[in-house]
Protein backbone atom coordinates (compact mmCIF):
# COMPACT_ATOMS: atom_id res chain seq x y z
CA UNK A 1 0.00 0.00 0.00
CA UNK A 2 1.54 3.77 -0.88
CA UNK A 3 0.72 5.94 1.79
CA UNK A 4 -0.24 9.02 -0.34
CA UNK A 5 0.50 12.27 1.53
CA UNK A 6 1.07 14.48 -1.07
CA UNK A 7 -1.75 16.28 -1.18
CA UNK A 8 -1.94 17.29 2.61
CA UNK A 9 -3.88 14.57 4.11
CA UNK A 10 -1.90 12.14 6.39
CA UNK A 11 -4.64 9.29 6.35
CA UNK A 12 -5.06 8.28 2.55
CA UNK A 13 -3.65 5.64 1.55
CA UNK A 14 -3.65 3.43 -1.78
CA UNK A 15 -4.25 -0.41 -2.10
CA UNK A 16 -4.16 0.22 -6.29
CA UNK A 17 -4.16 2.63 -9.04
CA UNK A 18 -0.25 3.90 -8.66
CA UNK A 19 2.99 2.71 -10.01
CA UNK A 20 6.65 3.14 -8.40
CA UNK A 21 9.73 3.09 -10.27
CA UNK A 22 13.19 3.95 -9.12
CA UNK A 23 14.96 7.40 -10.20
CA UNK A 24 18.54 8.39 -9.60
CA UNK A 25 16.94 10.60 -6.92
CA UNK A 26 15.03 8.01 -5.32
CA UNK A 27 11.68 6.56 -5.58
CA UNK A 28 9.12 8.02 -7.84
CA UNK A 29 5.20 7.08 -7.61
CA UNK A 30 2.67 7.62 -10.58
CA UNK A 31 -1.04 7.67 -9.73
CA UNK A 32 -3.15 6.02 -12.82
CA UNK A 33 -6.19 8.45 -12.24
CA UNK A 34 -5.17 11.34 -9.96
CA UNK A 35 -8.25 13.24 -10.84
CA UNK A 36 -10.73 10.11 -10.63
CA UNK A 37 -8.83 9.69 -7.07
CA UNK A 38 -9.01 12.80 -6.02
CA UNK A 39 -12.69 13.38 -6.57
CA UNK A 40 -13.62 10.11 -4.09
CA UNK A 41 -11.18 11.27 -2.07
CA UNK A 42 -13.00 14.56 -2.04
CA UNK A 43 -16.63 12.84 -1.76
CA UNK A 44 -15.88 10.74 1.04
CA UNK A 45 -14.44 13.96 2.96
CA UNK A 46 -17.38 15.70 2.43
CA UNK A 47 -19.53 12.79 3.64
CA UNK A 48 -18.15 13.11 6.67
CA UNK A 49 -19.45 14.39 10.26
CA UNK A 50 -16.90 17.39 10.37
CA UNK A 51 -13.68 18.74 8.57
CA UNK A 52 -10.53 19.13 9.37
CA UNK A 53 -8.27 21.92 8.65
CA UNK A 54 -6.36 19.81 6.18
CA UNK A 55 -9.29 18.31 4.67
CA UNK A 56 -10.97 22.26 4.49
CA UNK A 57 -7.63 23.14 2.51
CA UNK A 58 -7.82 19.88 -0.13
CA UNK A 59 -11.62 20.82 -0.44
CA UNK A 60 -11.18 23.90 -1.08
CA UNK A 61 -8.18 23.51 -3.64
CA UNK A 62 -9.87 20.98 -5.86
CA UNK A 63 -12.51 23.72 -6.30
CA UNK A 64 -9.72 25.99 -7.07
CA UNK A 65 -10.65 28.46 -4.72
CA UNK A 66 -8.12 30.90 -3.09
CA UNK A 67 -8.63 32.04 0.85
CA UNK A 68 -9.58 34.95 -0.64
CA UNK A 69 -12.46 33.77 -2.84
CA UNK A 70 -14.12 31.33 -0.68
CA UNK A 71 -14.06 34.52 2.31
CA UNK A 72 -16.28 35.85 0.48
CA UNK A 73 -18.40 32.97 -1.28
CA UNK A 74 -18.93 31.84 2.79
CA UNK A 75 -19.35 35.34 4.48
CA UNK A 76 -15.98 35.82 6.35
CA UNK A 77 -12.34 36.75 6.30
CA UNK A 78 -9.17 35.37 4.57
CA UNK A 79 -7.40 35.03 7.87
CA UNK A 80 -10.65 33.43 9.22
CA UNK A 81 -10.37 30.96 6.77
CA UNK A 82 -6.53 30.74 6.99
CA UNK A 83 -7.32 29.74 10.72
CA UNK A 84 -9.61 27.41 9.86
CA UNK A 85 -7.05 25.06 7.92
CA UNK A 86 -4.28 25.84 10.68
CA UNK A 87 -6.07 24.83 13.55
CA UNK A 88 -9.13 22.62 11.79
CA UNK A 89 -11.70 24.22 14.41
CA UNK A 90 -14.27 25.43 11.89
CA UNK A 91 -18.18 26.64 12.40
CA UNK A 92 -20.32 23.67 11.96
CA UNK A 93 -22.49 26.17 9.97
CA UNK A 94 -19.31 26.87 7.63
CA UNK A 95 -18.42 23.10 7.58
CA UNK A 96 -21.65 22.39 6.52
CA UNK A 97 -21.97 25.06 3.55
CA UNK A 98 -18.50 24.40 2.69
CA UNK A 99 -19.36 20.82 1.88
CA UNK A 100 -22.46 21.33 0.53
CA UNK A 101 -21.03 23.59 -1.82
CA UNK A 102 -18.31 21.19 -2.55
CA UNK A 103 -20.48 18.41 -3.94
CA UNK A 104 -23.27 20.39 -5.60
CA UNK A 105 -19.94 21.91 -7.67
CA UNK A 106 -18.14 18.16 -8.24
CA UNK A 107 -21.77 16.57 -9.18
CA UNK A 108 -22.03 19.16 -11.97
CA UNK A 109 -24.94 20.92 -10.26
CA UNK A 110 -23.71 24.09 -9.77
CA UNK A 111 -26.98 25.82 -8.97
CA UNK A 112 -25.95 26.70 -4.82
CA UNK A 113 -22.72 27.56 -5.64
CA UNK A 114 -24.53 30.25 -8.52
CA UNK A 115 -26.50 31.90 -5.88
CA UNK A 116 -24.26 31.88 -3.22
CA UNK A 117 -21.75 33.57 -5.54
CA UNK A 118 -24.33 36.24 -6.68
CA UNK A 119 -25.25 36.62 -2.77
CA UNK A 120 -21.50 37.24 -2.14
CA UNK A 121 -21.02 39.81 -5.09
CA UNK A 122 -24.30 42.06 -4.05
CA UNK A 123 -22.60 41.99 -0.32
CA UNK A 124 -20.16 44.40 -2.45
CA UNK A 125 -22.77 46.55 -4.17
CA UNK A 126 -23.18 49.76 -2.03
CA UNK A 127 -26.85 50.06 -0.65
CA UNK A 128 -29.40 51.41 -3.17
CA UNK A 129 -32.54 53.03 -2.72
CA UNK A 130 -35.20 50.89 -2.97
CA UNK A 131 -38.60 52.22 -3.34
CA UNK A 132 -41.90 50.13 -2.48
CA UNK A 133 -45.48 51.07 -3.15
CA UNK A 134 -49.19 49.88 -1.69
CA UNK A 135 -50.73 48.61 -4.99
CA UNK A 136 -54.13 46.74 -4.75
CA UNK A 137 -51.47 43.14 -4.53
CA UNK A 138 -49.92 44.41 -1.66
CA UNK A 139 -46.38 46.17 -0.91
CA UNK A 140 -44.17 45.92 -3.91
CA UNK A 141 -41.24 47.54 -5.37
CA UNK A 142 -42.15 50.20 -7.35
CA UNK A 143 -41.28 50.03 -10.91
CA UNK A 144 -38.66 51.87 -12.59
Amino acid sequence: MYHYTEIGLQNVWLANGYNTRKTPYGKAVSIEDAEGLHLAIGRAIARKSYLTGAEFRFLRKELDLSQHRLADLIGTSEQTVALWEKRGKIPKTADRMFRALYLETIDGNVKLKEMIELIADLDRKPEEKMIFEDTENGWLPKAA
